[in-house]
C-alpha cells in the first residue's frame, strides 16, 4: 500500500532473472505507471513472457521512430514505414529523396537511441480526445493514423510521448527508455531491419540471418498492395465505405490465380516433377490452395492426385510423447517414413500401390481399396507439415520433387507504424474455422495456440527456404470478412478464464475494421476455407 507499480516493481527487481516489464493488478494487465496501488495482488510480468517480448519489442519500436525523428524532423511519420517481420526483427523503409539511407544514417539512428537508454526517458501515456490525437498525428505528418481514426467509435485514444515526440501503439508500452538496451539495426535491400530479442532469449540481439525467398514473396505482397491502392486498414475501410469492396476482392483474387497458374506452368515445363511437396503453418489455406494448384495443373495437361500425408501416422500406441506425456502429432516421427518412403518409390516406378486411410477414431491404418499407379502425365499433390523437410521423403530423388511452402503472410498494416501481425492473421483464420467446422470454442482455439505455434517452430519455419517456391495466402481484404465470425466467440470467453486477455487483445485489434459479408468471395476463394461455402471439398 502506498507504493506505485513501478516503484514496486524496482525493489523487486533483484528477486527476477528477466526485466521486469508489465504487472497484472488482481489479474488485469497494466503498464508499470506512478499511480498508487491498495491492498491489491500484484502478478509481475518479465520479458520471458510473450506479451512481455511483444512489450519490450513494440517500446523499442518506439524508440526508433522517436531516433529518426530527431535525427531527420523533415521526414514526415508516415513516410517512416514499418513493413514486416523478418528475422526476428522488423524491416523497414523511409520512403524521402532528401536522405541517403546508408551505414552513417543507421549510426546516428542508433546513437541516439544508446543516448535515450543511458538518459532512461520517461515514456507517457496520454488519453486523449480523437480530435486533439489527430491533430498531434497531423503534427508529425501520420496521415496514415488520420485515416484511421476516422473509423473509430471511441472518443478517446491512447496516444504515448517520449521526449516530445507522439505517437500511436497497438499494446502496452514499457515505463522508460532506460530498460530498452538490446536491439541493433542492420541494413537491408532498400531499407533496414530493427533486430530484437526473442522471448525465449530476452537478453541478447539474434543473429542477423534474412531468408531470401521469403523477403522476396513479402516485396511481391507489398507491390500487390500498391496496385490495389490498400495498405492500411484505413484505405481498407475507405475502400469499403466508398463501394470498392467487390472489385478489390475481384483483383486480389484474380492476383492470386495468377500465381497460382504461374507456380503449375513451372511444375509441367519440368517432366521430372512426380512429387509436389506442399507445407505451411496453421490456417495458412493449404487444402483449397492444393485444390486449386490441382486445377490449373490439369489445364497444363497434367492428372494431379491428392495425398493426405496425416493417412501415414503411425498407429495410436506408436505416436511419439511430448514433454508432458501426451501424443505429439507434429512430431516427425508421428510419421510412419518407412511406408510412405516404399509406397511413393512404387508409384515413381510404375506399380500400382494401394494406399492407406487413417481413421482417427480407432488411431489404426486401413486400407479401402484406395489404389493408385502413376501414367505419363499423372502427378502426386502432397500435403502435410513435413512436407519440406527431406527427412520426411527421404529416398525419393530429389529431381522428383517440387516443394511449395504457403503461409498468411499479410501486407495489410494498421497504420504506417503499426503491423497486423501474421500470426494474427492466422489466428482469427483458425478461431473462424474451427468454431465452424469442429464446434470448437474459442477458449479452446486460444489455449491449443501457443503448442500450435511452437510445431511451427520446430517443423516447418526451419525448412522454409528449401521450398522451390513460396506462396502468399493472405487477402488484404479478409478481416473485415472475419470479423462478423470472429466477435461472437470471443466475447464468449468470460473474465475469469486464462484466455480472456488474449480474447480482449484479438477484439480491440478487431475494431479497427469495417465488417463486410461474405455474398462477394468467390467461390473457390481460399477465405472460403474458413468461412464455409467453397466450391471444393474440405
Amino acid at each position: 500500500m502506498g507504493k506505485s507499480l513501478l516503484q514496486l516493481a524496482k525493489e523487486v527487481q533483484k528477486d527476477y532473472k528477466d526485466t521486469i516489464i508489465l504487472a497484472k493488478v488482481d489479474g488485469k494487465l497494466s503498464e508499470l505507471n506512478d499511480w498508487e496501488i491498495e491492498d491489491q495482488k500484484v502478478e509481475f510480468i518479465t520479458t520471458a513472457s510473450t506479451i512481455g517480448n511483444e512489450t519490450y519489442r513494440r517500446s523499442v519500436l518506439f524508440l526508433m521512430l522517436y531516433a529518426i525523428h530527431k535525427t531527420a524532423p523533415d521526414i514526415p511519420g508516415k513516410n517512416v514505414c514499418v513493413q514486416y517481420s523478418l528475422s526476428k526483427g522488423l524491416f523497414c523503409e523511409i520512403k524521402d529523396n532528401n536522405h541517403i539511407i546508408d551505414e552513417k544514417f543507421i549510426a546516428g539512428i542508433k546513437a541516439v537511441m544508446e543516448d535515450a537508454v543511458k538518459a532512461d526517458l520517461k515514456i507517457d501515456k496520454h488519453v486523449m480526445p480523437k480530435y486533439e490525437a489527430i491533430e498531434a498525428f497531423n503534427k508529425f505528418g501520420m496521415a496514415d493514423k488520420t485515416r484511421l481514426f476516422k473509423y473509430r467509435r471511441g472518443s478517446s485514444v491512447n496516444v504515448y510521448e517520449l521526449d516530445g515526440y507522439m505517437d500511436y501503439f497497438y499494446g502496452y508500452m514499457a515505463p522508460s527508455t532506460g530498460m530498452l538496451s538490446v536491439f541493433d539495426i542492420f541494413l537491408y535491400e532498400n531499407g533496414f531491419t530493427l533486430q530484437m530479442p526473442v522471448r525465449t532469449a530476452p537478453d541478447r540481439v539474434p543473429a542477423f540471418n534474412p531468408p531470401r525467398k521469403l523477403f522476396t514473396v513479402l516485396k511481391e505482397s507489398s507491390e500487390w498492395s500498391d496496385i490495389l491502392d490498400v495498405d492500411t486498414v484505413g484505405a481498407l475501410n475507405d475502400a469499403i465505405a466508398a463501394g470498392r469492396m467487390n472489385e478489390l476482392m475481384l483483383v486480389q483474387e484474380a492476383l492470386q490465380e495468377q500465381k497460382i497458374a504461374e507456380i503449375a506452368r513451372r511444375i509441367a515445363s519440368d517432366k521430372t516433377k512426380k512429387f509436389v511437396m506442399i507445407a505451411g503453418p496453421s490456417s495458412s489455406g493449404k487444402t483449397t490452395f492444393s485444390h486449386r494448384l490441382s486445377i490449373q495443373l490439369m489445364a497444363c495437361g497434367l492428372k494431379p492426385h491428392p495425398i493426405a500425408v496425416d493417412n501415414y501416422f503411425v498407429e495410436r500406441e506408436e505416436t511419439p510423447l511430448d514433454a508432458d506425456g501426451n501424443y505429439n502429432f507434429e512430431d516427425l516421427h508421428a510419421i510412419d517414413i518407412e511406408l510412405f518412403n516404399r509406397q511413393m518409390l512404387e508409384l515413381l516406378d510404375g506399380k500400382r500401390v494401394e494406399l492407406p486411410t487413417f481413421n482417427f477414431k480407432t488411431g489404426k491404418k486401413e486400407y479401402r481399396g484406395d489404389f493408385k499407379q502413376l501414367g505419363k502425365d499423372d502427378i502426386l499433390v502432397i500435403e502435410g507439415i513435413h512436407s519440406l523437410n527431406d527427412e520426411m521423403s527421404k529416398s525419393l530423388p530429389m529431381e522428383s520433387k517440387f516443394k511449395i511452402y504457403i503461409s498468411a503472410l499479410t501486407s495489410l498494416n494498421i497504420d504506417e507504424h503499426n503491423r497486423v501481425a501474421t500470426t494474427d492473421g492466422r489466428l482469427i483464420r483458425r478461431l473462424v474455422r474451427d468454431a465452424r467446422t469442429r464446434g470448437a470454442s474459442a477458449q479452446h482455439t486460444l489455449r491449443m495456440w501457443e503448442s500450435v505455434r511452437r510445431g511451427e517452430e520446430q517443423n516447418i519455419f526451419p525448412y522454409q527456404e528449401q521450398a522451390d517456391v513460396m506462396f502468399n495466402s493472405a487477402l488484404i481484404y479478409e478481416l473485415s470478412i472475419l470479423k462478423p465470425f470472429a466477435e461472437p466467440i470471443l466475447f464468449a470467453i468470460g473474465k475469469d478464464e486464462p484466455e480472456y486477455q488474449e480474447a480482449k487483445r484479438l477484439l480491440k485489434f478487431l475494431e479497427y475494421f469495417l465488417s463486410y459479408g461474405t455474398e462477394d468471395i468467390p467461390n473457390n476463394s481460399i477465405l472460403r476455407e474458413f468461412v464455409g461455402g467453397g466450391c471444393f471439398k474440405i
